[in-house]
């Protein structure tokens, strides 16, 4: 079902333009996204509104002009928003992810991925919201995997005990809320810095010079436009079937180490790899990191839903913006 409204647009005729009001569909389905400027939150937010969906997503410095200016922490603001727009379903992107941050500000990170949450949930409750929480693989020690949702966490970083501690929150305020934790994601970026994947790529491409790569810790790299399009199966999923609820995993099949996945960018654009090192100690520089928090995704997978793009393939459509040498395009694309 969807629901009319008036939309001015510019029509371009020969020698002037002329400003028009015409009748647009609106998607009776309404989505909430926050985080939605990030790399996640922008594949989640496009994947709902090319999917019939009435899509609003917010952000924070870089929100305007698309995104709702929003400051999660500000509860009147959430609050107003929401009641607003009466979602069916919220997604939460918006979190402090980086792990070493998070070391450095612990009381800002805890604001974002705790109390805030906590708040989200109880005003996604309050509108009968189903909110998905976006959580982490670091939530485990990395000693025994793979992990299946019913085992019990246990974060080496503030990081992980932040978004832990994010879940309880939520799932304490509002008990139909799902949890989904993912792992180290990659995809389109807008700065190579935006992901631990993606920012290698200058490592990969200048061979002139050696580059120390991790070929430690066990990772399995996940394109955002898989956990969006899980994100959207899964909300379905339960507008259709109340019962669809709690800890839920979701993750790409490749196991890598960063070593492996820079080899992989080389070979993805042709590139030479011989000047990447790989490193097999233990970091011993930032926050601790699990060796190998591998997530067990059949709950989702039973459920028929999921999505996964080959490392390679998601990662030479990720990345191609950003080669300097233009002569590669040729081989890589022709």
């Amino acid at each position: 079902m969807v629901g009319r409204e008036k939309e001015l647009k510019i029509r371009f005729v020969p020698g002037r333009c002329e400003l028009v009001e015409e009748d647009v569909d609106i998607p009776s389905r309404r989505v909430f996204v926050t985080g939605a400027t990030g790399l996640l939150g922008r594949a989640v937010f496009k994947e709902f509104n090319e999917n019939n969906w009435n899509a609003v997503g917010c952000g924070y410095r870089r929100a305007q002009p698309r995104f709702e200016q929003i400051n999660l922490l500000d509860s009147i603001a959430v609050h107003d928003i929401i009641h607003d727009f009466q979602p069916h379903v919220i997604v939460h992107c918006a979190a402090e992810r980086r792990p070493d941050v998070v070391e450095s500000q612990p009381d800002a990170a805890s604001q974002l991925n705790v109390a805030a949450s906590g708040n989200l949930a109880k005003e996604a409750a309050g509108v009968g919201a189903f909110l998905i929480y976006i959580s982490t693989d670091y939530v485990f020690d990395g000693t025994s995997p793979p992990y299946k949702e019913s085992d019990i966490p246990n974060p080496l970083n503030l990081y992980g005990k932040t978004k832990l501690e994010g879940e309880k929150a939520v799932l304490e305020n509002n008990e139909g809320a799902a949890v989904l934790r993912i792992p180290i994601l990659y995809g389109e970026v807008e700065r190579l810095e935006e992901s631990a994947v993606t920012v290698m790529f200058d490592k990969v491409q200048f061979s002139n010079k050696s580059a120390n790569m991790d070929h430690w810790q066990q990772r399995f790299p996940t394109n955002v436009k898989d956990v969006a399009a899980v994100c959207r199966q899964l909300a379905e999923k339960r507008m259709l079937d109340p019962s669809v609820k709690g800890t839920f995993h979701w993750s790409g099949n490749e196991q890598m180490t960063k070593y492996e996945m820079a080899c992989a960018i080389a070979d993805a654009f042709n590139l030479p790899s011989s000047h990447l090192r790989p490193i097999t100690d233990c970091p011993v520089v930032g926050a601790l990191r699990p060796r190998n928090a591998q997530l067990d995704c059949s709950r989702l997978e039973m459920l028929g839903i999921g999505q996964r793009t080959p490392f390679r393939a998601g990662i030479k459509e990720s990345l191609w913006p950003f080669l300097v040498d233009k002569r590669w395009r040729q081989t890589v694309f022709h």
